[in-house]
């Protein structure tokens, strides 16, 4: 008999808000119904429980991929994560890269602006939360060009925090380019207190968070199915 697959751990960011924990427990229970017979875990970074130190020592013997629930290669994921799988005894556990950027998550970002009513041939900006380290920047700015494939037009990267432009300066500029109407793609996981500030622009439409939508969930197996193929080519070999 085949031995269980490993479980898959999920590595959210974690926050003060309640929506957005709420959010992430749906995007996994999203995970679960497309893949019933493996074991899904989630734990927090911060803000949040079960923390990653807490799910680690539970999991230990189970020897999990970790997924991290991010959209950028930062520090959480070069940095924070590989450190508490050694505080925790596991330097090799089997850590999945970052959800994005993916065309996935284009699906997922186009299909929240039309449910916005956004229409076809209005400018995009997408949102990102934002980042001092330049590995996260310039992933948002490959997510807007793998946006923009998807619509067929331009679409702005844009900061939150840390970098420039926001969004707000963004749209405020492209609206004094003359276009009247422009949507706002929000590059967020879970409501909360960046995606507040996303919806304050002067955007004539605002797609939501991308939350329990079924191409991400599809990601999340996806960066699972990846790391359990890298982890068996040694083996292979």
């Amino acid at each position: 008999m085949a031995p269980p697959a490993p479980a898959l751990l999920a590595v959210a960011h974690g926050s003060r808000d309640p929506a957005a924990v709420t959010s992430t427990r749906a995007l996994l229970r999203l995970v679960r119904s497309l893949r019933p017979e493996l074991a899904v875990h989630c734990c927090f970074l911060d803000l949040a429980e079960p923390s990653l130190p807490h799910a680690l020592g539970r999991l230990a013997d189970r020897q999990p991929i970790l997924v991290p629930l991010l959209l950028g290669t930062g520090y959480h994921v070069r940095v924070d994560i590989p450190a508490a799988l050694a505080d925790a005894g596991l330097p090799h556990a089997r850590l999945a890269a970052a959800l994005g950027p993916h065309p996935l998550l284009a699906e997922a970002l186009a299909d929240r602006l039309t449910e916005a009513g956004a229409p076809t041939d209005a400018p995009v900006v997408l949102a990102g939360a934002g980042s001092s380290d330049p590995t996260a920047v310039a992933d948002t700015a490959r997510m807007a060009r793998l946006l923009a494939a998807r619509l067929g037009r331009p679409v702005t990267p844009a900061h939150l925090s840390a970098a420039a432009p926001t969004p707000h300066r963004a749209v405020a500029d492209l609206r004094s380019a003359g276009h009247p109407g422009v949507a706002l793609a929000t590059y967020l996981l879970s409501p909360g207190f960046f995606a507040r500030r996303a919806a304050g622009t002067a955007a004539t439409w605002t797609g939501a968070p991308l939350a329990a939508h079924p191409a991400v969930a599809r990601l999340v197996l996806h960066r699972y199915d990846e790391a359990h193929a890298a982890s068996a080519l040694p083996a292979a070999a």
